[in-house]
């Protein structure tokens, strides 16, 4: 698949709000869906139809292949891309290579948890660092030890930490957002003056951070049988940077924007992120035996990691479910193997709803798998997965993928941060 990454520069706050259903309260998101990203580029071809450089509408083709056909364009979340350095410093774009999510199962000091930054080899005590469990839970789970891991620094109690992150020099850093408050009246109509008693607050995602402007990364994804469309759609966004608008309240001055696309290459490196993660997970398995023999002896397979980058909904047999079971990934890669087995899964659920703004209705309340999640499986095929999974990692797994749903990464690099170097 060719991939256009999207440098998204927020110019007015964006009010992305999530409301849950049932619920009264509005709450904005710290990132933009891809399904916004898709209705607003939609909505800015359809409202230029017949100009002269508009011509991804015409006749419906190009339109068509974009947002209707059987595989249509998969337009990915933007995550912040403000990546805090030190002293509240952030980072230049050009340094950003990578935002990711943090897995489920990421640990911190609950009185001063964040990334350790450290000073003549200690961490310095607002952080005390981050480190993981997957691979240590499962350790103790098959030696029959009970594992309650401490902070590595002061001996306290640690708890799950979540958030983006980059990676840069070998060192881990948080990337984010600032949201506020924005206090507006009401409109009486009639008079077209200020109304009594009708007061609200609307929370948005701040155009800035640290004096500096907000900006946030996403990629859309198009079929190598596009021919030159992704092309097209790229000098289409960049011609029309500042005329895009994400969210609520666009009538109200909030989420103007200014996107820079991009063509980039897909990073096909699979086997060597599986094969990393299998020398450190025996190696850590290994160092286990110091507490004695194993309750089981292991089978001499690969183990593999499947992370969700971004909410998911998942399906198994006409119901939804949480957790990829071992028939459901075979069907997601298209393969049929035996020996694939689900070691470990850690993932919650929410409900999510959302607006359709081409047909003016709610869309239905959708029973969604968390971002974050994580499942452990192994196999003794690990040979034919390789392509199959970085399939995956592009095209995403489950239901409305093309909204930014389901996206999955293959053995996160953060599983390999163990307690001893928590980063």
């Amino acid at each position: 698949m060719k991939r256009i990454e999207l440098e998204i520069k927020a110019l007015s706050p964006l009010a992305i709000s999530r409301q849950k259903p049932g619920g009264s309260v509005s709450e904005c998101e710290d990132y933009i869906p891809g399904s916004v990203i898709r209705g607003a580029i939609a909505s800015e071809i359809l409202k230029q139809s017949g100009q002269q450089f508009a011509d991804l509408s015409k006749d419906g083709g190009d339109f068509q292949a974009l947002f209707l056909s059987d595989e249509p364009a998969i337009f990915q979340n933007a995550y912040p891309a403000n990546v805090k350095a030190e002293k509240g410093r952030i980072f230049p774009q050009n340094r950003v290579k990578e935002i990711k999510l943090l897995p489920v199962t990421a640990l911190s000091s609950k009185s001063s948890p964040g990334f350790c930054r450290k000073r003549n080899g200690k961490c310095l005590p607002q952080s005390n660092g981050v480190f993981d469990s997957l691979i240590d839970r499962f350790c103790a789970d098959n030696y029959g030890l009970y594992y309650e891991p401490t902070c590595p620094e002061d001996g306290g109690r640690v708890e799950p930490y979540s958030g983006f992150y980059s990676r840069i020099d070998g060192k881990y850093y948080n990337s984010s957002v600032k949201k506020r408050l924005l206090t507006r009246v009401g409109i009486n109509r009639r008079r077209a003056t200020s109304e009594e008693e009708i007061l609200y607050s609307i929370e948005v995602i701040n155009e800035s951070a640290n004096n500096k402007s907000s900006f946030l990364r996403s990629y859309i994804l198009l079929p190598n049988d596009l021919f030159d469309l992704p092309e097209k759609l790229q000098s289409f966004i960049n011609n029309n940077s500042q005329n895009f608008r994400f969210g609520g309240s666009t009538s109200r001055g909030l989420g103007k924007v200014e996107i820079n696309a991009k063509l980039v290459e897909n990073e096909k490196n699979i086997q060597d992120k599986i094969a990393l993660f299998n020398a450190k997970f025996w190696e850590r398995w290994h160092k286990w035996s110091v507490f004695g023999n194993s309750l089981i002896e292991l089978p001499k397979c690969t183990y593999f990691t499947l992370n969700l980058q971004s909410d998911a909904i998942l399906t198994d047999k006409w119901q939804r479910t949480i957790v990829i079971s071992e028939p459901m990934l075979n069907k997601y890669a298209g393969l049929e193997d035996n020996s694939l087995k689900l070691e470990a899964a850690y993932s919650s659920y929410d409900y999510r709803s959302g607006w359709n703004a081409a047909w003016g209705l709610m869309k239905d309340v959708e029973l969604i798998t968390n971002k974050g999640a994580v499942y452990l499986f192994s196999t003794t095929k690990p040979d034919i997965w390789y392509d199959a999974l970085a399939d995956l990692e592009l095209k995403g797994i489950g239901e409305r993928t093309f909204e930014g749903f389901g996206q999955v990464e293959v053995c996160n690099d953060f599983h390999l941060v163990f307690r001893e170097e928590a980063a």
